[in-house]
C-alpha cells in the first residue's frame, strides 16, 4: 500500500470514478489517502472514507499526485497550481509541456486508458515528462495496473498514436461486430441470428487470442485452405490492413494537433 496521497480531478466521472473505485478495491491506497473533487460536494465514495472537495486547488494542496480526468476543452478552466507535484493527465491532445507550464507541476505523466477501465481490462500506455524517480514510476505503473495492464513508453508521440489504437477501447471491435452482423443480414440471415453470430466472433471466439499468437493463428487457418482462408484472402485483397493503418493515422493526427492552451 502506498503512502502517497492521490487526488483525482474529475474523480466522480466515468473514467476518474472507475480509477478511484479500482484504487480502493485493489488496496493501492487507503480511502483516507484518496481525494476527489466535483461541483456538488457529494458522492457515494465519501461514505467509504474518501475525501471529497468542491475546489480543485484544495484537492491539489492535499495531494502528492494529481490525476486530471476531465475533457481536454475543460483544462484551461482548472487554474490549478501544482508546484512540486506530479500531475498525471488522462487528456488527449494536450502536450506534457503545455500541462507543465499551465500547472507548474514538476513532473507530468501523460497516460491513455480506455473505456475498459470499467471492467479492469484497460491497456494504459504512459509517458513521463521531467525528472522522474523510480518511486514515482513504480507508483504510476501500479496505479494503472489497478484497471488492467500498463506500460511506459519512451516518446510522447507514442501516446498520441496509441490514443488512436488502445485509447479507442471497444470502438474497433464494435465496428467489426456491427459490420459482420449487417453483412449477414444483407445475405438474408435473420437479425437476431446475425447479431449472435457476430458477437460470438468478436467477444467470445477472440478470447482464444489471449493465449495464442495472432499471426500463428492466421497462418494456420490460411494453410488449411478452407472457408476461413477464403474470407481472409478477400479481406487482404481488399487492403484491410491498409485501411486500419489509415484509421489509426487519422486518429493520431487529431491527437498530435493538440489543443491551443495557454
Amino acid at each position: 500500500m502506498s503512502n502517497e496521497t492521490l487526488g483525482i480531478i474529475g474523480g466522480t466521472g466515468w473514467l476518474g470514478g472507475s480509477i478511484a473505485q479500482a484504487v480502493l478495491a485493489k488496496a493501492l491506497l487507503p480511502a483516507g489517502k484518496l481525494v476527489i473533487s466535483n461541483r456538488s460536494g457529494s458522492h457515494p465514495l465519501a461514505q467509504q472514507g474518501v475525501c471529497l472537495v468542491t475546489d480543485n486547488q484544495a484537492l491539489v494542496n492535499r495531494s502528492d499526485v494529481v490525476i486530471i480526468a476531465v475533457r481536454p476543452e475543460h483544462f484551461t478552466n482548472l487554474n490549478i497550481n501544482a508546484t512540486g507535484k506530479t500531475v498525471i493527465s488522462l487528456m488527449a491532445g494536450i502536450t506534457a509541456q503545455v500541462i507543465a507550464v499551465q500547472t507548474k507541476a514538476s513532473v507530468v505523466v501523460r497516460a491513455m486508458p480506455n473505456a475498459a477501465v470499467e471492467i479492469g481490462q484497460s491497456f494504459t500506455p504512459w509517458y513521463c515528462f521531467g525528472e522522474v524517480g523510480a518511486t514515482t514510476r513504480s507508483f504510476v505503473q501500479r496505479l494503472f495496473e489497478c484497471v488492467g495492464t500498463a506500460a511506459e513508453v519512451q516518446a510522447e508521440d507514442f501516446i498520441d498514436y496509441l490514443s488512436a489504437l488502445s485509447g479507442t477501447g471497444p470502438a474497433f471491435p464494435a465496428l467489426l461486430m456491427t459490420a459482420l452482423a449487417n453483412q449477414a443480414m444483407v445475405a438474408g440471415i435473420p437479425a437476431d441470428i446475425a447479431q449472435l453470430a457476430a458477437k460470438n466472433v468478436v467477444v467470445n471466439s477472440s478470447q482464444l487470442l489471449s493465449s495464442r499468437d495472432a499471426q500463428q493463428v492466421i497462418d494456420a487457418l490460411v494453410a488449411y485452405q478452407g472457408v476461413t482462408a477464403a474470407a481472409l484472402q478477400a479481406m487482404t485483397q481488399g487492403h484491410f490492413e491498409e485501411q486500419v493503418g489509415k484509421a489509426l493515422q487519422a486518429g493520431a493526427a487529431v491527437a498530435r494537433e493538440g489543443l491551443q492552451v495557454g
